[in-house]
């Protein structure tokens, strides 16, 4: 999963920092924030070894995308034509084909040449700077526009003077491909929001679309899901969404599924900032303002690292309070509790309790007990779990 994020500052000299488009604000009104922004690659962790199922997010990569300086309104134009240039050459989505480049360069040197690398991302990265400067084996899942203009791949004809045609004929938009009533909805399973769902989609390929680059893509429609806000309230739809796979050979339960798995960054963004407080820190050297939210975002990786070994599997999980419902009861360990209990582990190393399993007893049944059974460092390592 790849996506750009942005940390809210206050200092007006913070190296990095500038106006952004506020993801938070109204469709029909656009606010601005000051703020830096940071590019983020995440790994998916699934749960399963095939098939619909959970995946978590694990960030490999954090990296601090400033803008071009602009300059003065009274500038001269060749200052101005080179802040264009800068602009282009550091652009959120310039800097993700440069990430991707390394991701690949990466496992080409641990030996997975053979592994096909997916990038699952939003409309922001589906554009023709990213489509067509991918790395080799490397296919991209991201969202498209409705009306976006697509066509059949050009007939074989005999060799001829002149470039070779890259496109055929006109197709339809993925808006009408949707409304057509000749094509037929087919059923794909795939996990979002705590359990299986069935998506009916429609699909068509071998197309191509220009920002691709003249390339063979799929063009998958999902039709929107149906919902209720409340027990009796009026049965409401989701937007539509329109998905474009640089690699028609991909299956579609694939296709679906991974781009499902793409709002798992959003999870890592909202803990990163929430939890660890990524941007939080007041510096403003532009070392430091690269450097410490990117060490923050990889602590965290490796908690969660840690959380999916089999080591961690065989710990018993702290017990619940006794307000919280059963029903509360999470089929994956939340970060929060991940954090709990790594600082469970550290008091319980700092006051001498070598023993991590089961140092939480619980108390008699009985009311009045004669002595208090739990000793001050279990007590204390329970309250500041």
């Amino acid at each position: 999963m790849m996506d750009d994020t942005v940390i809210r500052k206050r200092g007006r000299k913070v190296a990095g920092a500038a106006w952004r488009r506020d993801p938070l604000g109204p469709a029909f009104h656009t606010n601005f924030v000051w703020g830096q922004r940071f590019l983020q690659l995440s790994a998916a962790l699934p749960e399963l070894p095939a098939g619909p199922g959970r995946a978590r997010a694990i960030p490999v990569a954090f990296e601090h995308c400033p803008g071009a300086k602009k300059p003065s309104r009274r500038a001269p134009e060749p200052e101005w034509a080179e802040y264009r240039r800068q602009a282009k050459l550091v652009s959120v989505t310039r800097r993700g084909v440069e990430a991707a480049h390394r991701l690949r360069k990466q496992l080409d040197q641990d030996s997975q040449q053979n592994r096909q690398l997916i990038l699952a991302v939003d409309g922001t990265f589906t554009n023709r700077t990213v489509l067509t400067n991918l790395p080799d084996r490397t296919t991209v899942i991201g969202r498209i526009r409705k009306d976006a203009k697509l066509f059949a791949p050009p007939p074989v004809e005999p060799p001829r003077r002149g470039h070779p045609r890259l496109y055929g004929e006109k197709i339809p938009t993925p808006e009408e491909i949707r409304q057509d009533q000749s094509m037929p909805w087919s059923t794909v399973r795939a996990f979002a929001a705590g359990r299986v769902h069935d998506f009916n989609i429609k699909t068509i390929a071998p197309c191509r679309w220009k920002n691709a680059g003249g390339r063979d893509c799929r063009v998958v429609v999902i039709r929107p899901l149906a919902y209720r806000p409340a027990k009796n309230r009026p049965l409401l739809y989701r937007n539509p969404a329109y998905l474009i796979c640089t690699d028609p050979n991909l299956s579609l339960e694939q296709v679906v599924q991974y781009y499902v798995w793409r709002w798992e960054i959003e999870l890592n963004f909202r803990e990163e900032k929430t939890l660890l407080g990524a941007g939080e820190a007041q510096v403003w050297v532009p070392q430091a303002v690269a450097a410490l939210p990117a060490f923050k975002v990889a602590a965290y990786a490796l908690l969660l690292l840690a959380s999916s070994s089999r080591e961690a599997e065989k710990l018993s999980p702290l017990p619940r309070p006794r307000w919280q419902e059963k029903s509360d009861e999470q089929s994956r360990t939340t970060t929060a509790k991940l954090i709990g209990r790594l600082r469970m582990e550290l008091w319980g190393k700092a006051l001498g309790v070598e023993n991590n399993e089961g140092f939480v007893k619980r108390n008699r049944s009985f009311t009045k007990p004669l002595k208090i059974e739990n000793s001050a460092p279990q007590a204390v390592i329970y309250a500041y779990r």
